[in-house]
């Protein structure tokens, strides 16, 4: 590497208003100066954060959430195994974190930041709760796992709720609207196509399974407040919102979705704004591929549509998972930012991944890239960004700085004591259960059951009798029997009447014989 190389870096990582991610790999005490920059303005436009187990990935999502904030840029992080906790305090002096310092000449100093802590459970951090209603019937059926007969069945009935006013707040609105359907109401899906009772039964079931996961503390009212997510402090840092999720590890297809619920409510809700010099919002999504597995393809459709679309609303994502081939490629295409970490390869289906993701970066006069890829260690890694024009720089293999903020996480107590003084926690702590499908239906059912007592009650009397005679809705009833009826209808009248008919044609039958004689 000589000085023309230095110059590009200088060139295509400008100074001012961007994050700052590290220093070219070079030794710095002959090449000072240049460092790897993402422009703050440019942050709207995707990214991807990529590399085998162990390399680091964590870690660089935690220094660009702490530097986004320091801009003044609200962040949110889903946390799954509880490691970005630390990014509330101070970070601690280590002789690695010197190293770092020294490999890519920029000086360290511990940070905390403002962090608030969110829970799917309720258990460690805000509850956070989606209607029915707001998730929709196909990232609904992608929790719950449906096939596309199943999710055809399940948007009727969001259509059918939507018809008839009836709300769909939380599970129990669309068991009852289930349960319903396949029963009482199924008259009233003559126009919709109608549906039938396996598929009910298998929701049904789906449903029992997810609720067994902990999803019916999700389900339901105050919902979560967007807005939460997009505040900046009074000391000008954008707050980090970081989603809890070591207590639903088990658990992907939920918390997967549940961002994806986010990303398109905030697509639905905030108004175009176009490009402006900071974003209004990041959003890391940590385990990218388990978005993906065994996604539909409208599902993958809508996936792709909002990470296109909402760009110009003012909002980044950054998808953060093994190799860039765990992302489809329509989306893939939508990301302009790079931090790949090492990649590996043990198998041949390792290998030509490894050749795929190399031909996916820009040329570069500089490195062999599919060499590279194998070959950066934990804290390296291969970058390249946008420009302020557009345009993808070069890749350069990058010395990571290390972050501020604690990079272990922290204990239970200390979590509980942060979450004690939230507000965020306070405001969605307690349920709330307004009218919505369950009650009214529950209620259609009293008041039909009572219309029939009514109706039973009203009709005339001795009509009952006359049903069980034989007679019509509405006749008089037959006279009372007399005693020769009653005697000739008791049990053993047919056969008295059998011998009596006997004896007389035996009577008979003797005369006439005896005449012949």
């Amino acid at each position: 590497m000589d000085a023309t190389f230095l110059d590009s870096v200088r060139q295509s990582f400008p100074t001012d208003d961007a994050l700052v991610l590290g220093a070219p790999m070079l030794d710095r005490r002959i090449h000072p100066e240049p460092l790897v920059r993402l422009p703050l303005a440019m942050l709207n436009r995707h990214g991807l954060i990529a590399g085998a187990t162990g390399t680091g990935k964590t870690k660089t999502l935690q220094l660009m959430a702490e530097q986004m904030s320091a801009a003044g840029i609200p962040v949110f992080v889903a946390d799954l195994k509880g490691d970005l906790s630390g990014l509330a305090t101070d970070g601690r002096p280590h002789p690695k974190i010197d190293e770092r310092a020294e490999a890519t000449g920029h000086a360290w100093a511990p940070t905390g930041y403002p962090v608030e802590f969110l829970s799917l459970t309720g258990q460690h951090g805000a509850q956070l709760r989606a209607t029915v209603t707001s998730f929709g019937p196909l990232l609904l059926a992608k929790v719950l796992g449906l096939n596309d007969t199943q999710t055809s069945v399940l948007t009727l009935v969001f259509k059918y709720c939507d018809d008839k006013g009836l709300p769909l707040l939380d599970f129990a609105d669309l068991r009852s609207v289930l349960q319903y359907l396949a029963n009482e109401g199924a008259a009233e899906l003559k126009d919709y196509g109608g549906m039938s009772k396996q598929t009910v039964g298998v929701l049904l079931r789906e449903m029992v399974e997810l609720e067994h996961q902990g999803a019916e503390a999700f389900f339901g009212e105050p919902e979560f407040d967007l807005a939460d997510l997009m505040q900046v402090e009074r000391d000008g840092r954008g707050l980090i919102s970081a989603l809890q999720l070591s207590d639903v590890q088990d658990k992907p297809a939920l918390f997967s979705t549940f961002m994806m619920w986010m990303l398109a409510r905030l697509f639905q809700e905030l108004p175009e704004v176009g490009d402006q010099a900071k974003p209004k919002l990041v959003f890391f999504f940590d385990e990218a591929h388990l978005l993906f597995n065994d996604a539909s393809k409208a599902f993958l459709t809508q996936v792709e549509q909002v990470v296109r679309l909402i760009r110009s609303k003012g909002v980044g994502i950054f998808f953060v998972t093994q190799s860039p081939k765990d992302v489809p490629a329509d989306i893939l295409g939508q990301l302009g930012h790079r931090v790949q970490h090492a990649l590996r390869a043990f198998t041949p289906d390792d290998e030509k991944a490894l050749r795929a993701a190399a031909r996916t970066f820009p040329k570069t006069p500089w490195y062999d890239v599919q060499e590279l890829l194998t070959s950066v260690g934990t804290g390296e890694a291969v970058i390249t960004t946008l420009t302020r024009k557009g345009t993808p720089t070069a890749p350069v293999a990058t010395h990571l700085i290390a972050p501020t903020a604690r990079m272990d996480p922290l204990d239970p107590a200390e979590l509980a004591a942060l979450n004690a003084r939230s507000r965020q926690v306070r405001a969605y702590a307690e349920t709330v259960d307004r009218d919505s499908a369950h009650e009214m239906l529950a209620r259609r059912m009293e008041e039909t059951a009572a219309a029939a007592a009514a109706e039973a009650a009203a009709q005339p009397v001795g009509v009952e009798d006359g049903k069980r005679s034989g007679g019509g809705r509405g006749r008089t009833p037959r006279p009372e029997p007399s005693a020769m009826e009653k005697i000739l209808k008791s049990p053993g009248a047919r056969t008295a009447q059998t011998m009596v008919v006997r004896a007389v044609m035996g009577v008979l039958l003797g005369g006439l014989l005896g005449k012949k004689r």
